[in-house]
């Protein structure tokens, strides 16, 4: 299987934000900037791998800055890393104020997609080539960050089926804005 390039499915959206966009705040919605950053990370995943994908996980969401009305909002989006059926696309956004000509970094996430053949089964994806220092980067990082995702995933596993409502559990309790309601036992 011949595989691409990042440059091959690297794809940009642009989009006005209008006022049905805003919260009670006067600011985008961050759902609004979710789906368009989902769109987006399927169509970069659905073009390196040359079939329909969904999304299965999404890392690291970070808001950084608001997004306002009547800014216009580019996401850009590549994929940084391909699995045996899953890829992961790394989406930045970024809004400009036109009037102003000020543009702000107001998002960053990492969309987990897995490609789906015509039958509905997963089906395998071309191998990511590596062009450039960056391209290995993302690619390591996404190996990390996944990395850390299921350490992450176990320990909290452990602690759940492990948890005891004990000392060591009222004293993590102690400095934190909580009110045990309960009696002791």
């Amino acid at each position: 299987m011949d595989g691409h390039t990042v440059a091959y499915s690297r794809s940009v959206i642009t989009e006005l934000m209008v006022p049905s966009y805003a919260n009670f705040g006067g600011k985008v919605h961050g759902g609004t900037l979710m789906s368009l950053m989902d769109k987006l990370a399927y169509v970069c995943a659905s073009k390196h791998a040359g079939n329909y994908c969904v999304t299965v996980s999404v890392d690291n969401v970070q808001f950084l800055r608001p997004v306002e009305v009547g800014e216009v909002v580019s996401l850009m989006g590549s994929v940084n890393y391909v699995g045996k059926k899953s890829l992961v696309v790394g989406i930045k956004g970024v809004a400009e104020n036109l009037q102003d000509g000020v543009s702000k970094h107001t998002n960053t996430c990492y969309f987990t997609m897995v490609a789906k053949g015509t039958d509905g089964d997963t089906a395998e994806v071309p191998p990511l080539i590596l062009e450039s220092e960056d391209d290995v980067r993302r690619f390591c990082s996404a190996l990390q960050r996944r990395r850390i995702r299921e350490e992450g995933l176990a320990f909290m596993n452990e602690y759940k089926g492990k948890f005891q409502l004990d000392e060591g559990s009222r004293a993590l309790l102690a400095t934190e804005r909580c009110i045990l309601g309960m009696p002791q036992a």
